[in-house]
């Protein structure tokens, strides 16, 4: 990227990312997030999630330095050559989700999703689906502890541990898994194009009832999800030379 001349600092509510904006700013200097060329998020990848939602209306490339215990989409930690790291860094472009919930009571939520949308039961029985692609009926009944659709960035995160596909960065497409698929027993999941549709209709809410989660913002008592990539926005995320978005992936599937 361009040189960074000025660099606004970001961080996690921990002590460490405190101290760690502390001592930065005081070498790097201290800017706005909307003066900065680059923004420096200091925390987990829970805290560059809530980073990059934040800062979307900003085209304001983010780098993030790793200061909590799960780190994907944050660099090592090293306040040495900051400066020369930033202008070396490689950019990778992500589109986010776009979910459109509504309640059983008929409130429309809408919200933005990096990782994945998903939907979770939120009683004692098992939640009961019906999934449509682009308005056509594809699955009438999915019994399971929820579902989610995923974009290649999160694909590593929650849809990773239901286990679903690791998708690669530039693949344009979209992954949607069951978790703890009860009926059908051996439903693995699709995979779909990147402009499809997805509409998720929870049957029997009143009874089975289900909650919405965008990024671990929530939903309660969910009818029906609509969820599409959204192109007209783009996350603008730093990683050093050879770390970056498409090698993590490779990585993770050769462990």
């Amino acid at each position: 990227m361009p040189a960074a001349r000025n660099i606004a600092f970001l961080a996690s509510d921990s002590a460490t990312s405190h101290d760690a904006k502390a001592r930065l700013e005081a070498q790097y200097g201290t800017f706005a997030p909307d003066e900065a060329d680059v923004i420096v998020a200091l925390g987990g990848d829970g805290f560059m999630l809530q980073t990059l939602h934040g800062t979307q209306h900003l085209d304001t490339p983010v780098y993030g330095m790793n200061r909590g215990t799960v780190g994907f989409l944050m660099n090592a930690y090293n306040e040495d050559g900051l400066v020369d790291r930033l202008e070396a860094a490689e950019e990778t472009a992500i589109n986010p989700l776009h979910m459109t919930a509504t309640t059983v009571g008929g409130e429309v939520v809408e919200m933005l999703a990096i990782n994945e949308v998903s939907l979770l039961r939120a009683g004692p029985q098992a939640a009961k689906l019906r999934i449509y692609v682009d308005g056509r009926l594809r699955m009438a009944e999915l019994v399971c502890d929820g579902a989610l659709v995923c974009t290649p960035a999160g694909s590593t995160a929650y849809n990773y541990s239901a286990h679903g596909p690791i998708l690669p960065i530039d693949a344009d497409v979209l992954a949607v898994t069951a978790v703890a698929a009860f009926r059908p027993r051996r439903w693995r999941g699709a995979l779909l194009p990147n402009t499809a549709l997805v509409r998720l209709e929870v049957c029997d809410p009143d009874k089975r009832p289900v909650m919405a989660d965008a990024d671990s913002r929530s939903v309660a008592n969910v009818r029906s999800v609509e969820i599409r990539s959204e192109p007209e926005i783009v996350h603008r995320i730093l990683f050093d030379p050879g770390h970056g978005l498409e090698e993590r992936l490779l990585r993770e599937q050769f462990v």
